[in-house]
């Protein structure tokens, strides 16, 4: 299987995962939250609706779009750019957004966006694997694949195995598109190196007031690593206070 996470309407870094997908030949693409909100968000669901047999998991940037396309008042963590992505949407696009699931299990492997119960909880790398036992708790699989903090790892809390892919649009660290293959028991972390310089310039050709930004933070460079990890300790911390 497939494990793609967080594109956020990157379109360009999204075609260059899939040709590589396409050459892996998987049993099953699993698309673990957040594809929409960024520059190219109908084009993005566009493309996503193409693939057979695909499975996606809702996130909280997948629940903010619709929120916004219905005019409601922004949930908790909508996401980014959620009302100028909204504005890009049809109808159809909304709906094929509101068919996601809140997770997918395909036998001992369990598929979510933030964590089994909800799609905004934030643990990383870092966190203690007491926090990270209270997230699991009820999980009865052996392998968890979950997305919303944009950066890779792999861990075992006990008996359970915890993958993030990193984020196919938006990552941390190193520029690039990040996801996973899981093969025969495994997981082989991916990364996925485009034309950044010609997605830059797709993505500035859109008629977005963010466009430049994006292209610039991104594609062309991304948040470190120290600087993402930063912002997560907080986001924990934060969560940790509810």
């Amino acid at each position: 299987m497939a494990a793609l996470a967080d594109i956020h309407g990157n379109l360009p870094a999204l075609e260059a995962v899939l040709a590589e997908v396409d050459r892996e030949k998987p049993d099953l693409v699993v698309f673990c939250g957040d594809v929409a909100s960024g520059p190219m968000p109908a084009e993005t669901i566009d493309l996503l609706c193409t693939i057979k047999g695909a499975r996606f998991v809702r996130g909280n940037a997948d629940r903010g779009l619709i929120e916004a396309f219905d005019g409601h008042p922004p949930p908790q963590m909508p996401g980014p750019y959620a009302d100028s992505a909204a504005g890009q949407l049809d109808r159809s696009r909304r709906d094929f957004l509101a068919g996601f699931e809140p997770s997918v299990q395909i036998d001992r492997t369990l598929f979510c966006h933030a964590v089994p119960a909800n799609d905004t909880d934030v643990f990383t790398v870092e966190t203690p694997d007491d926090r990270v036992r209270e997230l699991m708790h009820g999980v009865d699989a052996d392998l968890v694949v979950c997305g919303h903090t944009h950066m890779q790892f792999d861990r075992k809390v006990g008996q359970l195995r915890i993958v993030n892919p990193g984020s196919v649009g938006m990552p941390y660290g190193e520029p690039g598109a990040y996801w996973a293959m899981l093969v025969d028991g495994g997981v082989e972390m991916r990364r996925t190196d485009y034309d950044r310089q010609a997605a830059a310039e797709r993505i500035r050709a859109k008629d977005w007031s963010d466009a430049e930004q994006f292209a610039r933070e991104n594609v062309i460079a991304v948040p470190s690593t120290a600087q993402a990890m930063e912002f997560m300790r907080k986001m924990e911390a934060k969560q940790a206070l509810r």
